[in-house]
């Protein structure tokens, strides 16, 4: 088999806009075929979807590339079903994008000529901007990326997303590396070669809803901030040393107006709510401890990080489908 391009591509509920995908993906492989002697695989990647999706999916015809179906036992989460994209490629290079239409598969020649020809081990979208988003979307997202790269040798690329090539050595080095709890945007940059940013416009939804509600958003980005950084630990060391320090001085002056001036301090109000501050502070840093104690006893257990109830292949060739038993597999095989 030649080497090529897999291009993979994580499935939830999205039932009605994969028909019209496979047709558009199809088209570009053609194209990459034709232009770039390029042989193209498509990975689907069911995560538990609970409409048609996975049987549309068995049935999308071979035209002009390779399909594969990884079926997954449940919902794993998009982490779990990329991680199961990348170890079912086979073509060398890896193209990650989402199912619901917003990544463009007209940009995918763009991407790989930014490999092929300009030697990029890692090519990643990022938004060209966010004019149309809220004041406070904009503020919620500078302030998780700054977070993100606080103090670190590998920083984020702010606003860029999953829809990225991966050349093949890129590929086989996020292949290598060990831990369960993954976020690939972190991922992608920690492992460095020569990467390079390209500027798109998300399309619009073309069906349903997004599933990404503002509390799943928030749980993603303290899975991202807990799983590449440490900077909240940072930061709250910093919040106790910082109250540590401002109790002494409230300390120190009621010692002075006490002794030197002989005023009378009130203790009830200031004993109450010096308390209720500490006991927050107090709270909100072992919450943080948890989040990080939590990460440790997952990747301890070394439960696999996600289980295949049915992987299936039919190639261009001869478009005939090739059952596989069901499987676990961990992303660090």
């Amino acid at each position: 088999m030649k080497a090529g391009l897999s291009i993979v591509v994580p499935l939830y509920n999205e039932a009605r806009g994969l028909a019209r995908l496979h047709e558009q993906l199809s088209a570009v492989a053609r194209k990459l075929s034709e232009k770039r002697d390029l042989g193209v695989e498509v990975i689907y990647v069911d995560d538990g979807s609970s409409d048609d999706t996975l049987q549309i999916a068995r049935v999308l015809p071979a035209a002009g590339l390779d399909v594969q179906v990884v079926a997954l036992s449940r919902n794993f989460g998009k982490e779990a079903a990329l991680a199961a994209g990348l170890d079912h490629a086979s073509r060398g290079a890896v193209l990650f994008m989402d199912g619901d239409g917003q990544h463009p598969p007209a940009l995918i020649p763009t991407l790989v000529g930014h490999w092929l020809d300009g030697g990029n081990d890692v090519v990643f979208t990022a938004k060209a901007h966010r004019a149309n988003e809220s004041a406070f979307r904009r503020f919620g997202v500078r302030t998780f990326y700054w977070l993100l790269n606080w103090k670190t040798k590998a920083p984020i690329p702010e606003d860029a997303g999953d829809f990225r090539l991966l050349s093949p050595r890129a590929a086989d080095a996020l292949r290598r590396l060990p831990e369960r709890n993954r976020f690939f945007k972190g991922l992608a940059s920690w492992i460095g070669f020569k990467q390079f940013r390209v500027g798109y416009e998300p399309a619009e939804r073309a069906h349903g809803t997004t599933s990404w509600s503002p509390t799943t958003l928030i749980g993603l980005s303290i899975e991202g901030l807990t799983s590449f950084s440490v900077a909240p630990l940072r930061l709250a060391s910093m919040l106790g040393l910082l109250m540590a320090v401002i109790a002494l001085l409230f300390g120190a002056s009621i010692l002075w107006e006490t002794v030197f001036e002989g005023k009378s301090v009130p203790g009830y109000p200031s004993l109450v709510v010096g308390l209720m501050v500490l006991g927050g502070v107090q709270l909100i840093m072992i919450g943080i401890m948890g989040e990080y104690i939590g990460k440790v006893l997952s990747e301890i257990k070394a439960r696999p990080v996600y289980f295949v109830a049915e992987h299936s292949t039919r190639t261009a060739q001869d478009r005939a489908a090739t059952p596989a038993r069901a499987e676990a597999r961990t992303a660090a095989e």
